[in-house]
């Protein structure tokens, strides 16, 4: 079974290169007049590198290749302001826009945008939009901590949720120094920008 899967694969590969290949010596042969141009493998042209890396792009998931929107709701850095009271002692979810995309489900990799804040004193502690990277992680599976695991199950892309974790689905009583301190309640609005 394995070796049918291997060969398999590289089949798929071969066919999409020799799609790829065909694709750009027809594209070539369309050039204006007067002109030509030749494809040898092994001795690609520029046209023919971009093609080929187009082809291979084609294959990523919409979460590996999901981006911060441009324009609309999800643009831009939302601010986030910690509900006033005591912090909660279970996991807290507030659909702040609902999405229409597809929803995410443990098992899934999913790519967010986020950010994060103390429930006590409002002070942000991290965001990827600083950075202008979105972040992708496997639901379900602890690469977050678990008020993640459980906040994010469900969201739609396009959506933006609001989560409130207790200490206890964060950091613990460890918290994680510098910037979180022990026992410490967390505020996250998370968009949802990609899932495959």
């Amino acid at each position: 079974m394995t070796n049918f899967n291997v060969l398999s694969n590289i089949r798929s590969r071969a066919g999409l290169g020799l799609a790829t290949l065909g694709a750009a010596a027809l594209i070539a042969g369309c050039g204006s007049s007067g002109s030509s141009s030749t494809i040898t493998v092994g001795n690609q042209n520029t046209a023919d590198s971009a093609l080929v890396k187009a082809g291979e792009k084609a294959e990523t998931s919409t979460a590996a290749s999901a981006t911060t929107p441009t324009s609309g709701p999800l643009s831009t850095q939302p601010t986030v302001t910690p509900p006033s009271g005591p912090p909660p002692t279970t996991l807290v979810k507030k659909e702040i826009i609902v999405g229409t995309g597809p929803e995410a489900k443990a098992g899934n990799k999913v790519t967010v945008n986020y950010v994060g804040v103390l429930y006590k004193g409002g002070k942000e502690f991290d965001a990827s939009w600083k950075r202008n990277e979105p972040f992708s992680f496997v639901l379900g599976k602890g690469q977050v901590i678990p008020g993640w695991d459980e906040g994010v199950v469900g969201m739609k892309v396009g959506g933006r949720r609001e989560l409130v974790i207790p200490a206890e689905l964060a950091y613990g009583a460890k918290g994680s120094p510098p910037t979180i301190p022990p026992n410490a309640a967390l505020v996250f609005v998370i968009d949802m920008l990609g899932v495959s």
